[in-house]
């Protein structure tokens, strides 16, 4: 059985977010959480309440073990651009863009 969480319009880059997510794909849930909670970055306290969030939906929704949990899928993203423009030298634009994401985890049991 699975159980499923998505966390939308993050800011956070899909980049370094990606970086997290990869860390903790065909883990079981209770060492993706140690890992997790070592990492020191924003994209690593997003990460793990989206996980958080998964095991429970499995635990109350499905009635599955939280011991016999693992992360099947983690996926992260791109979500909509903030696009900011700001006065550059000699009278040109800049811009800098703010970047979003969604982060998807899927949690299924150990068969």
């Amino acid at each position: 059985m699975e159980a499923k969480a998505i966390a939308k319009g993050l800011r956070v880059s899909p980049i370094r977010a990606r970086l997290v997510a990869d860390l903790i794909r065909g883990k079981s849930a209770a060492e993706a959480l140690n890992i997790l909670s070592n990492v020191n970055s924003k994209s690593a306290r997003l990460t793990k309440k989206v996980l958080d969030s998964a095991i429970a939906n499995a635990v109350n929704n499905e009635g599955a073990d939280a011991a016999t949990l693992y992360v099947k899928e983690a996926r992260v993203d791109a979500g909509p651009v903030m696009k900011r423009h700001f006065f550059d030298s000699r009278s040109h634009i800049g811009h800098r863009d703010h970047r979003t994401s969604h982060i998807v985890i899927v949690v299924a049991t150990k068969n």
